[in-house]
């Protein structure tokens, strides 16, 4: 079994930030640039309430919560598109939603990051939230998008 690399493990822990962050930015419709500031200087890496936030790959971070922002609609259209019949997005929980736009921007914009490591990654994210029938919920529907916005 191979152990996760420094940077495997910095990636995993700005996924599950910019996760949180999205999250907060549609619960309290806090400005991006002002929600990136608070997670660089309270959040990522820092101890609260004794629980240890790993130290996160900053510039990931920023790049997943300032491109699912940006790109907003046109996520939520891929995700809408593979919603079974009659399931909306805002039928979806706050978190779930929150997970499937960060992995949704990974997929549509960061070829660097293989397939599969995004999948993985963000059902591990849902493991975090959720029980494991919505991480597979997850795992099948960015699956799908997958199909679609990479060749």
């Amino acid at each position: 079994m191979t152990r996760p690399t420094t940077r495997s493990k910095a990636r995993a822990a700005a996924r599950l930030a910019a996760t949180q962050a999205l999250y907060q930015h549609e619960m309290e419709a806090t400005p991006v640039t002002r929600l990136l500031h608070e997670f660089h200087q309270h959040r990522l890496g820092a101890t609260i309430e004794d629980a240890e936030y790993a130290e996160a790959e900053v510039d990931f971070f920023d790049d997943v919560v300032k491109g699912a922002t940006a790109r907003l609609a046109e996520i939520d259209a891929a995700i809408t598109g593979k919603l079974a019949s009659g399931w909306t997005l805002g039928r979806l929980d706050r978190s779930m939603r929150a997970i499937l736009r960060a992995g949704t921007y990974e997929l549509m914009a960061r070829p660097d990051v293989p397939t599969a490591t995004v999948i993985t990654e963000y059902v591990d994210v849902a493991h975090a939230f959720f029980d494991k029938r919505e991480a597979g919920f997850v795992n099948g529907l960015l699956d799908a998008i997958a199909k679609d916005v990479r060749s």
